[in-house]
């Protein structure tokens, strides 16, 4: 975790306020898991979180601001990329992980929670796109590397690639209902490669 104050939220490692932040984000992704994001409240989060109100209003301001760090220490939080050797191995490690992550009872509760608010409330949206950022691109270099072994096209948008590993899974997590298992994540994993074989992901001439 980068040790710089750069905002609400953000704490230097180690000592009492990085117990007093673990403390208050647990309580705040438990809050969302179980009763969604209407009932976030800064008040109850510290109560449960046996941490003076005082602090956690000073700390993080709006329940938007304690939602942002949760999806920052999320990010932060989540396990590095996986690097097999093929685009295919590489692929599924990453829908493995998300599928492990949506199945997850409190996680996938709590994904749910944090994407129905991001439809309505703008800095929450925005946490969480930053948040599918910085997890975009921790994989994004497996897919530079098979462009780099011949595995697909120069010119492969590298994002998009992982984005299209993801988006079936989290359509099952939200619309469908259908089941989030091993076996959809390698079905996920191995459209993508296909489609990244295929020319599928190039760049488009003049567009950025």
């Amino acid at each position: 975790m980068d040790s710089e104050s750069a905002g609400p939220g953000t704490v230097r490692p180690g000592g009492r306020t990085a117990r007093v932040r673990a403390a208050v984000l647990q309580v705040a992704g438990d809050t969302l898991a179980e009763q969604g994001f209407a009932h976030l409240d800064l008040a109850d989060i510290a109560r449960r979180a046996e941490v003076g109100k005082t602090t956690v209003y000073r700390r993080w301001g709006t329940v938007t601001g304690l939602v942002a760090d949760l999806l920052t220490d999320m990010a932060e939080q989540s396990l590095p990329r996986t690097e097999t050797g093929s685009l295919l191995g590489d692929l599924k490690a990453n829908a493995r992980l998300v599928q492990r992550t949506l199945a997850d009872p409190r996680q996938g509760a709590l994904f749910k929670a944090v994407i129905a608010a991001a439809t309505c409330e703008a800095k929450t949206a925005e946490a969480l796109h930053h948040f599918y950022d910085i997890r975009v691109k921790e994989w994004a270099p497996c897919v530079q590397q098979a462009i780099d072994r011949g595995e697909v096209p120069d010119g492969t948008d590298t994002h998009e690639v992982i984005r299209a590993v993801s988006a079936p899974l989290y359509y099952r997590l939200l619309t469908s209902g259908d089941r989030l298992d091993e076996a959809a994540a390698d079905r996920a994993a191995e459209a993508a490669a296909a489609a990244a074989r295929a020319g599928a992901y190039k760049r488009t001439e003049g567009l950025a």
